[in-house]
């Protein structure tokens, strides 16, 4: 491949001067100009026939580029000019024999699993959102516990009390998930983690399901007069508000998003070395 589009974050890179550096690089070593376009802008014009993304920053800003061009299906290498990352591939440092490896074809396609979701309001279907890390019921509005119920195809599982639920994939594993104690995930399996937020009670846990199963999380009525809410998030991004008897389904994406890989370095290396920093 020779047809590059370069992704720079101008929070983390500055008059986007890391990412310019790149372009020039491209542009020495395959004799093509690379676009360059800032993450941080309301659109990203990726120009036709691109055939990878280099995108400059952590593992937000790779998320944000996977999430808002999806639809492209363009692989992504990750440059990274932040803290150890899991999903970023190489130091701005290794930045021209990764251009070197990408011209020659020396890399493979890493595959990730993506969640899609939809709320339903007031026993109305919203579209179908995507999520590369997670979806996320959380509490809205008052600090207030709020309840849920939990069926996983269909089939009542549990009801439970607290500030949200965590629905994520191998990859979110190391995100959200991470912070409120559940498992990590070996990136390229395919498979589905509902963690519980706070849950206000001792015996709920993560649970590990197929990426054949569909959970539907439905919002109880609150303890007190005060109605309850909870806002629904894809990677972050908020996509509404629920109120009691509202509900979120969540299931394995028929998308995927395609990250470069270039290093020997497994996930494992990768866990190890943000374990010990």
């Amino acid at each position: 491949m020779n047809r590059f589009c370069v992704i720079s974050n101008s929070i983390k890179d500055p008059g986007l001067k890391e990412g310019r550096t790149v372009c020039e690089k491209v542009s020495l070593l395959s004799g093509e100009e690379a676009p360059l376009l800032d993450v941080c802008d309301d659109e990203l014009a990726v120009k036709e026939g691109t055939q990878a993304l280099l995108v400059l920053g952590g593992d937000g800003t790779l998320l944000s580029v996977a999430i808002r061009l999806r639809k492209l299906d363009i692989p992504m290498l990750g440059i990274n000019l932040g803290h150890i990352g899991y999903l970023a591939e190489v130091e701005a440092g290794e930045v021209e024999g990764a251009i070197k490896r990408l011209l020659s074809d020396d890399f493979v396609i890493e595959e990730r699993m993506m969640l899609a979701g939809y709320t339903v309001t007031g026993g109305v279907a919203g579209e179908l959102e995507h999520a590369l890390n997670d979806i996320v019921l959380s509490r809205h509005g008052d600090l207030q516990v709020a309840s849920y119920r939990i069926y996983v195809n269909d089939v009542f599982l549990y009801e439970y009390s607290g500030d949200g639920i965590i629905i994520s994939t191998p990859t979110g594993s190391t995100g959200y998930n991470l912070s409120a104690a559940g498992p990590i995930v070996e990136p390229s399996a395919s498979l589905l983690v509902m963690t519980p937020i706070c849950p206000h009670t001792l015996n709920t846990r993560s649970i590990v399901l197929s990426d054949e199963d569909t959970i539907r999380v439905e919002l109880l009525p609150g303890r007190s007069a005060r109605e309850a809410e909870a806002g629904t998030y894809f990677d972050g991004v908020p996509m509404g508000v629920l109120s009691a008897g509202d509900c979120i389904e969540v299931r394995k994406s028929k998308r995927v998003c395609r990250f470069i890989k270039l290093g020997n370095d497994g996930f494992l290396q990768v866990l190890r070395k943000k374990l010990v920093n």
